[in-house]
């Protein structure tokens, strides 16, 4: 038996980049816990990191190529896969059309570096246009906010909570989520400071979440009225004559507009709308508007919902407009060492509506489609369909709305392929499921989060464990699949780039790379490099043409007339008069973490909340069956009574409903819950942005009966 030994490395379960001490013998994993020498987490890690050694140790986990056969699953060898995936692939695109191949890429390749790098390269290789994913069903509205404010999609403000004073947070949970759009391990910790040193914390939410009890006020908020809430703030702003561009005043244009705007919505206009008080809404922004500096966060509530576009577009108007953008303790810009906005040009034409999906006309955006038209794209016949699809690190099955409806259409596909380590739930329809390595056997740095960082720091990972001779990384079967694509040679030159020289030409050539940066610095500082708070940079980093901000972009003047609708007051539909979101768990990411054994064991966490004035007036009492229905959909819950949701909404953690029929989640069989998608409605989306309104769905509650009763 050989020494025990360290390892240290990033977790790349979530956003937060918590570094990690694991201990090991003999490839075994003896211990995960946090590092204490991380400097940007410094010791701090969340129940989920313990799932990195469930991954690799796991039964279920496919480490060789299978195929579906009329009589089972058989394995395959890799070169067989390969051959009759690109056979097949080019036969279809050649009697259909290259549209008729899609692609959806999963939430968990924005946590690989050798996808990160090697997706853009293979989507070329393919040379369709149908590629959909994860990000519009969560994401999208911050990008285009950004694209139209700022000139580029990635460039995304984050809140600097580390010195901030007030902090405004609407529709987002960071204590569970460790931060989203905002990468910051230790948020309890982080929020814990802010009221240390005098400063405040508000969050506006449907339900008291974990955050806002840590709060120090928090304002229950129907859903989908945040942008609302939001102009009703700026409305105080010009109000109160506060408005304060600071050193940002010759690089905005569009002020007088916003004023225009939100000289409509003032707080006794909207208050029976959001469900909060006039008054209420003046203190609020007077808080905001008095701190040394103040910050608005909006997230998930926010942007998953038929108005997420405004909401994104609408925080950073406020943030502007207060005095509070990129300066200390404000919304700011993080400069990372590897730069993906390094080679983006100033005045770059957007993709945004370049293309629209065939049936709804829903907008094109940053490569892709949104999720929520992915099955009436393959259902519906007629030039364009999609015939063939290939899945890469992703379950959309239960991560997008109408999950079962994207089932029937998967079974539809003429060809199927997935690149996952699991049979599951989306995979099962495969014809061949590829299954690549996992986190500690694949080298890691965060490209994209580093991007999203409330501190600029930098940390590379090596794998813990060498791959075995008949693996592959993600990353190589996609390379596989593009080469044989594109017909180049095993011998070519091309084929011997890795992540790692790609990640050490951008660390030289990003902004510290006078500075020594490189590959072999971090490698020789396995804890990571502090660079150092986030800084005032946008002049330097802003690309719209002009070099300023648009404050009021025309695509978001154009969307205002669908909110303003929201005005006139519309009956409330009978047959469904509950509003459901959605909620975080801390011992869960997405979908991908219900196969470890130590994060699902103990009660049941996959239950409906609801409102314990709500149920008592409908005879229902706590821990009962219930059946929820929507328009598309229904499923049977168990119910918890809860003061801490507001009356007329419920709510289902995302996530669940592993373990169906033809996968191999045999972990996930013994506390399977059900899939809050199963309920959501892929027809209702954020038509300026096409992401899915996952928050809002009318949903009606009835009491499953016992038999004999």
């Amino acid at each position: 038996m050989s020494e025990m030994n360290t390892h240290y490395r990033n977790c790349n379960i979530c956003e937060a980049m918590c570094g990690l001490e694991i201990v090991h013998q003999d490839k075994q994993i003896i211990s995960i816990k946090g590092d204490q020498l991380d400097p940007f987490s410094q010791g701090y890690n969340c129940p989920k990191a313990l799932a990195l050694e469930d991954f690799y140790t796991d039964k279920d986990r496919l480490k060789t190529p299978i195929k579906r056969t009329a009589s089972g699953w058989q394995a395959i060898s890799w070169d067989d896969a390969f051959s009759e995936i690109v056979a097949k692939f080019k036969s279809i695109q050649q009697q259909h059309g290259k549209n008729s191949l899609a692609v959806y890429l999963g939430n968990p390749n924005a946590h690989s570096l050798g996808n990160a790098l090697f997706l853009k390269p293979f989507l070329k290789s393919l040379g369709t246009i149908n590629r959909f994913s994860s990000a519009s069903a969560d994401q999208l509205p911050h990008h285009v906010a950004a694209n139209f404010m700022f000139g580029a999609g990635m460039l995304i403000p984050v809140p600097d909570i580390d010195r901030t004073d007030f902090m405004l947070i609407i529709g987002a949970n960071p204590v569970v989520s460790n931060g989203s759009m905002m990468t910051a391990p230790n948020v309890i910790g982080r929020m814990k400071a802010i009221q240390q040193r005098g400063g405040k914390i508000v969050v506006v939410d449907p339900r008291r979440t974990r955050t806002a009890k840590i709060a120090d006020q928090h304002l229950f908020i129907r859903p989908e009225k945040d942008a609302f809430l939001l102009l009703a703030l700026i409305h105080c702003v010009f109000e109160r004559n506060k408005v304060n561009l600071g050193h940002l005043e010759h690089l905005v244009e569009g002020l007088d507009d916003v004023a225009k705007l939100a000289k409509t919505y003032s707080p006794d206009v909207v208050a029976s709308i959001v469900g909060i008080e006039a008054s209420t809404i003046y203190t609020l922004a007077d808080d905001m508007l008095l701190a040394d500096s103040a910050v608005c966060y909006s997230r998930m509530g926010a942007s998953t919902q038929t108005f997420g576009g405004l909401c994104l577009w609408l925080t950073n108007v406020l943030n502007i407009i207060t005095g509070n953008f990129d300066r200390a303790g404000g919304a700011m810009f993080p400069q990372p060492a590897f730069d993906l906005l390094r080679n983006h040009k100033v005045g770059h034409q957007s993709s945004f509506g370049q293309h629209q999906t065939r049936v709804r006309k829903l907008p094109f955006f940053n490569g892709e489609f949104p999720v929520a038209s992915l099955a009436e794209e393959i259902q519906t016949p007629g030039e364009g369909q999609i015939k063939s699809l290939i899945t890469v690190a992703g379950n959309p099955v239960l991560s997008a709305p109408s999950g079962h409806q994207l089932a029937q259409a998967f079974a539809g596909l003429d060809y199927m392929v997935s690149v996952d380590i699991y049979l599951n739930e989306t995979t099962k329809y495969a014809d061949i499921i590829l299954p690549g390595t996992t986190g500690v056997e694949n080298s890691h740095f965060d490209i994209f989060f580093n991007s999203f960082s409330v501190r600029n720091t930098v940390k590379y990972s090596a794998p813990l464990f060498e791959k075995q001779v008949d693996q592959r990384s993600d990353w190589q079967i996609l390379k596989e699949i593009s080469a044989r694509m594109l017909n180049i040679a095993a011998d070519d030159p091309m084929q011997k780039i890795t992540p790692e020289i790609i990640l050490d030409m951008e660390l030289k050539q990003g902004p510290y790379g006078e500075q020594g940066m490189s590959l072999q610095r971090l490698i020789d500082n396995p804890h990571g490099i502090d660079i150092g708070p986030l800084m005032p940079c946008l002049a330097e980093r802003i690309k719209t043409a002009n070099g300023k901000i648009d404050l009021f972009p025309q695509v978001f003047s154009d969307d205002l007339p669908r909110l303003q609708a929201v005005l006139t007051p519309v009956s409330r539909d009978l047959a469904y008069p509950f509003e459901l979101i959605g909620r975080r768990l801390v011992k869960s990411h997405n979908t991908w973490t219900q196969n470890s054994a130590r994060l699902i064991k103990g009660k049941n966490p996959c239950t409906l909340e609801m409102n314990s004035q709500d149920a008592h007036q409908m005879g229902i009492e706590q821990g009962q069956l219930v059946t929820v229905s929507s328009a598309v959909g229904q499923i049977d819950i168990e119910v918890v009574l809860t003061d801490d949701i507001q009356a007329g909404v419920v709510t289902i953690p995302q996530g669940w409903g592993h373990n169906q029929q033809g996968t191999n989640m045999s972990v996930a069989a013994t506390q399977p819950g059900v899939s809050i998608n199963d309920l959501t409605d892929a027809s209702r989306v954020d038509m300026l942005t096409g992401n899915a309104a996952f928050n809002g769905t009318p949903v009606a509650i009835t009491l499953v009966l016992k038999e004999g009763r």
